[in-house]
């Protein structure tokens, strides 16, 4: 070989080692590209609240007390979750940037970025090829279906199980390479910290399983090379010699075109290596079942999962055909997505039965083409599989389907589009130019809706205008404009949108409730009053309900019946700080100083930096004479940035 040649073939070798790292880069430049408006979003009246900005736990920032709540029953009954990591990563977001929505976001754009790169690199790993797999990261990266998952605060638990779920599969591919406890190990921990995030991966032995078909091909045993006859190379001394060489390299050539004639098309499947696959993943499995009872458990818990009477069997998987089917339209035509698809309560037979038929019939063509494109198996069993434990079957919340609930599902069918196009086309002139001009406008269109998508994140009236634009009957979202106008001020704004989600939903108590805290800051007691009863009419252990009752009573100088809404309140949750505080407020009115202390003591103990309860406390020691206690109260109210506290600190001190 000439030294230009060795300088050539070491150039491409340096080219080709290269091109994996630049589609790496353009992967991350182009998620950034399509995303960056979230650094400008802010938090949403819709769960983030319960998450962050409310959160107690949360914004106690990471510590050793935070930490061990993050794993308590407390936390999973607060939420229907049971996610450790994702409360951890949360409390950290906290520790660093406070109650700046901004550091959130880009925390979740970041995760969202190091899946893309770990699903393109562990595609290219497993499939030996680069462009298809480079296509299927394309696509997850800016599919606009994507956006609620990673323009959600909430959804940290989304992209959080999502890395791990990535690492899973990469540890699972190197294990595969050299089968060892120590690599297993390393699958089974990427695992349980996915499962610590979020309970979506307890389908991950079964695409593991899928991934064993294809592209690991361990269902078959691997066909040995045919060894190839070539002439032997010895310099030429005579034209008898040179004949006699070409006479080798002909027959040379005839034996490997008739190894490759005898060569089967497909291996054939043995089930004495597929068994092995099975028990080695019984691990997982175990795993997977333990997170399914306890997130269930924890839904249960917290009231997010509908009774039978409320969505019955045949309502649920009628829904649950629909979804699959309607899932893969919005992947192919992505427009008027929501953050909330409100559940009809019933379904339209023809759809269910045409849902049906459409799930039957691919499932079928994929079982019956798996040998010649195993392909199609893994992708389509990955997408059924995947979305199966949220399809609705077992219904936890008020949804009929969720655009996050694609976000690794979605995966199964971007493989098949990868690698399934290209077969189509195989007999076409300009294959390889169609299939780049058609990949590259399929991208630049896909980022151009995800930006539009992600610029609706921009706060809570302008998400929820669209979701109203594009979705019918949505009661909750109604409900939560109200929420998030009524945070504005416009609490005669707020009322409207209150009565709107009334209006589609007869029994929804938490409207009525807050509608009445709306009624309540405007001045008018009476109808609040009547809204927060009606509430609990409705919902009978809804605490707040009592709770704010109980306050508008005292307003309105009941006192008694006052302490008897705060007593409900309490009976319900016995931790309820703010209740044990109203409740010292009732019997304070009520002449009784020396309850109201004992009250105000427990909101403490409940809440320790709570400044309220300090100077309430203050106020009746003060009426029973106890100045010295008083004073303390008033100081520590103070160093918790009671004004109120301040202002008679300072008054007694210019007394003086």
């Amino acid at each position: 070989m000439t030294t230009s040649q060795k300088t050539s073939g070491l150039g491409g070798n340096q080219h080709k080692n290269l091109t994996p790292v630049l589609i790496c880069l353009v992967l991350a430049i182009l998620t950034v590209a399509a995303f960056w408006q979230l650094k400008d979003c802010g938090f949403i009246v819709y769960d983030d609240e319960q998450y962050v900005t409310k959160n107690v736990y949360v914004q106690s920032g990471l510590n050793a007390s935070s930490i061990g709540q993050a794993f308590s029953s407390d936390l999973a009954k607060y939420s229907g979750h049971w996610h450790p990591l994702t409360w951890l990563s949360l409390m950290l977001d906290h520790s660093l940037f406070g109650l700046n929505p901004m550091g959130y976001h880009l925390v979740n754009l970041l995760f969202h970025i190091l899946n893309t790169v770990l699903l393109f690199l562990i595609l290219r790993r497993m499939t030996r090829t680069t462009w298809p797999g480079a296509f299927v990261a394309a696509l997850f990266a800016v599919h606009p279906l994507h956006v609620e998952s990673v323009a959600w605060i909430v959804e940290r638990k989304d992209v959080l199980s999502t890395f791990f779920w990535m690492l899973t599969m990469g540890a699972y591919s190197y294990y595969v390479e050299r089968r060892t406890v120590h690599r297993y190990a390393f699958v089974l921990l990427f695992f349980i910290l996915g499962l610590m995030s979020k309970p979506m991966l307890v389908t991950l032995p079964i695409v593991l399983l899928l991934l064993d078909f294809w592209p690991l091909q361990r269902f078959s045993e691997a066909a040995a090379k045919p060894r190839i006859p070539a002439a032997e190379m010895k310099p030429e001394v005579s034209g008898k010699k040179k004949k006699s060489r070409k006479k080798e390299a002909e027959k040379a050539a005839a034996a490997v075109k008739a190894v490759e004639v005898r060569k089967p098309a497909v291996p054939e499947f043995k089930w004495s290596l597929i068994y092995p696959l099975l028990v080695e993943k019984i691990p997982l499995f175990v795993l997977a079942i333990l997170s399914s009872v306890v997130t269930y458990l924890a839904a249960h818990s917290s009231g997010t999962v509908p009774s039978l009477d409320v969505l019955t069997p045949a309502v649920r998987i009628g829904n649950a055909f629909v979804s699959y089917v309607t899932y893969i339209g919005k992947m192919i035509v992505p427009v008027n997505l929501a953050v909330f698809y409100p559940h009809p309560g019933k379904v339209i037979l023809w759809q269910v039965l045409g849902a049906a038929i459409f799930l039957f019939a691919v499932t079928s063509f994929a079982i019956w083409k798996a040998k010649k494109l195993p392909y199609l198996v893994t992708g389509w069993f990955w997408y059924l599989g995947t979305l199966l434990p949220v399809i609705g079957i077992v219904q936890a919340g008020t949804q009929a389907m969720a655009d996050r609930y694609t976000y690794i599902s979605l995966i199964g069918l971007f493989i098949i589009v990868a690698w399934g196009v290209p077969d189509l086309l195989k007999k076409w002139n300009y294959r390889k130019e169609i299939l780049v001009v058609s990949s590259v406008i399929c991208i630049l269109c896909l980022s151009v809706l995800t930006w539009i998508q992600a610029g609706y994140w921009q706060n809570s009236i302008t998400l929820f205008d669209h979701v109203l634009k594009v979705t019918r009957n949505n009661w909750l979202i109604s409900n939560n404009r109200g929420l998030a106008y009524k945070n504005l001020g416009d609490y005669n704004q707020a009322i409207k949108d209150f009565e709107a989600a009334i209006g589609m939903k007869p029994d929804y108590a938490e409207a009525y409730y807050n509608r009445g805290l709306a009624h309540k800051a405007l001045g008018n007691v009476g109808q609040a009053i009547a809204d927060y009863s009606q509430a609990i009419r409705i919902k009978p252990n809804l605490v707040e309900a009592y709770n704010n009752r109980g306050n508008a009573y005292g307003e309105s100088g009941d006192c008694t019946l006052a302490l008897m809404d705060f007593n409900a309140a309490l009976e319900i949750n016995p931790s309820f700080a703010e209740a044990f505080m109203n409740r010292g407020n009732a019997y304070n009115c009520l002449g009784n100083y020396q309850q109201a202390i004992e009250d105000y003591g427990r909101a403490i103990e409940k809440k320790p930096d709570y400044a309220a309860s300090y100077y309430n406390r203050a106020v009746a020691y003060s009426k029973i004479g106890n100045g010295k206690l008083a004073i303390l109260d008033l100081k520590t109210a103070a160093g918790l940035g009671d004004e109120r506290a301040n202002n008679v600190l300072k008054r007694q001190e210019s007394a003086r």
